[in-house]
């Protein structure tokens, strides 16, 4: 690969030495210390095996749990993953007392006391270098942990784009308590997965509940239709599917899906589904996943390289080059 975001092999070369960085094929300068950011943003693009995986808290499940007194990793191993990643996995803060701020595709979240924020599989977690909280918990596990649970969970989908649950005081002291018994099962590596499995089905069905507390009820036939247009559209985005081909799908007209998808997400389908397109542009730009506009347009479905750069510039304003460069502080 040439002039592209991607060569982070010669990280000393390309950033180190010589300040600069190629970006989607144009070369631009970069002072010292945005070049010590881009180089702190590049290399945990590396190789590197899921933290999950490999620090997993029990033998049979990759689930692992972090309270102030319990499941920290030393300070060498989380600097391999970086403060900013790309999730592999769900990942679930509730904060007990205290506050923090972190960060999810670009957008900055303060989670307060009896607040609970989740990350989604493959968005961007921006960790922060400082506040932390005083009491919380902070709960991951993969999709192998929610497939052996009895049933789905619709917020996990985030139908309403809310990241953050805000509980009340007896449903906060409820999850506090399964957090408890989940970390204490959590300390031996041989307990038995049913009872883990247990205890992280009441937990998401207390969350699934707080998320659609000030809505509709999710078994609501038209709130159940968003959200099998939302998995769609996420399981098939780089194909670009039209209107009337997801409306089939979910044996609706046309007429029917707009409305649905106005009403919950304040954008028609169409709108929906570009702007969700950019978002997984921009997330791959933050991460520097590709290295040339034409190959991101490709893997995104597009298949003219310039309609795609237009179409990014009318929904967030900027030219790629020109969001690549707020990035990285020039």
């Amino acid at each position: 690969m040439e002039n592209g975001l991607k060569a982070v092999n010669k990280p000393n070369i390309m950033i180190k030495n010589t300040y600069r960085c190629f970006v989607m094929g144009a070369k631009v300068r970069a002072l010292p210390e945005a070049a010590d950011y881009l180089f702190a943003l590049l290399l945990p693009m590396q190789h590197i095996d899921p933290l999950l995986h490999l620090y997993k808290q029990n033998s049979k499940l990759p689930i692992r749990i972090i309270s102030p007194a319990f499941g920290h990793l030393s300070t060498e191993i989380m600097n391999k993953y970086g403060l900013t990643h790309r999730k592999t996995h769900y990942f679930f803060l509730f904060m007990l007392e205290g506050s923090t701020r972190h960060g999810v595709d670009l957008r900055q979240f303060d989670v307060n006391e009896n607040e609970l924020l989740f990350i989604l599989p493959h968005q961007i977690h921006q960790l922060p270098s400082t506040k932390h909280g005083t009491d919380y918990f902070k709960l991951g596990f993969d999709e192998n942990c929610l497939s052996l649970l009895p049933k789905q969970y619709p917020f996990l989908i985030n139908p309403f784009n809310n990241q953050k649950i805000q509980f009340a005081p007896q449903a906060a002291a409820r999850l506090k308590s399964i957090f408890n018994i989940l970390q204490e099962l959590l300390k031996e590596m041989g307990t038995n997965p049913d009872l883990i499995l247990a205890h992280l089905n009441s937990l998401l069905a207390e969350i699934n509940v707080a998320y659609f507390s000030s809505h509709k009820s999710p078994v609501d036939d038209k709130l159940s239709k968003y959200i099998s247009f939302k998995l769609f559209v996420e399981n098939n985005l780089s194909d670009q599917p039209t209107v009337i081909d997801i409306a089939e799908k979910l044996a609706i007209n046309t007429n029917s899906l707009y409305n649905i998808v106005k009403h919950y997400s304040g954008q028609s389908p169409k709108e929906f589904i570009t702007n969700r397109l950019v978002l997984e542009a921009k997330r791959r730009l933050y991460y520097a996943e590709n290295s040339s506009v034409k190959e991101l347009a490709y893997e995104l479905g597009f298949n003219d390289p310039e309609y795609f750069s237009r179409l990014f510039k009318k929904v967030t304003g900027k030219t790629i080059t020109t969001f690549v460069q707020d990035l990285s502080g020039n």
